[in-house]
């Protein structure tokens, strides 16, 4: 059975999905990108500002489904400007313990959602 998780401490969904559904002891998050949930106004002052958004609020989903970064096993990350790729790692680095870092990919895209440089999604198990 699937169970919907939804935190106002993360940015509300913009379309026909959830922040994040989980399936047993299984999380599946949307995609995170730099809204600011307090506002609902994009974070773009630079990717690394606009990076440190969009883990925000990724914890915030985690948090809401009883999860922290530790229980994280997978990372989808995708980002306009593959340039921009040594600032975003630095600040999702600092996520994580290295030694337990989950699996990832790190995609360049055409476009992002908004036009914003980087979203971010997650698979965690608790």
């Amino acid at each position: 059975m699937k169970k919907i998780i939804f935190t106002d401490k993360a940015p509300a969904p913009i379309g026909p999905y959830n922040q994040a559904v989980l399936v047993g002891n299984t999380l599946y998050t949307s995609g995170q990108i730099a809204i600011d949930p307090a506002n609902g106004e994009l974070v773009l002052t630079d990717i690394e500002t606009e990076t440190k958004q969009v883990m925000e609020n990724m914890k915030a989903v985690l948090e809401a489904a009883g999860m922290i970064f530790e229980d994280v096993i997978k990372s989808s990350i995708f980002i306009s400007d593959m340039n921009d790729f040594a600032k975003i790692n630095k600040v999702y680095g600092s996520y994580f313990d290295e030694k337990n870092a989950p699996a990832r990919e790190t995609v360049q895209v055409a476009c992002l959602p908004k036009n914003v440089n980087v979203e971010i999604s997650m698979i965690a198990i608790k």
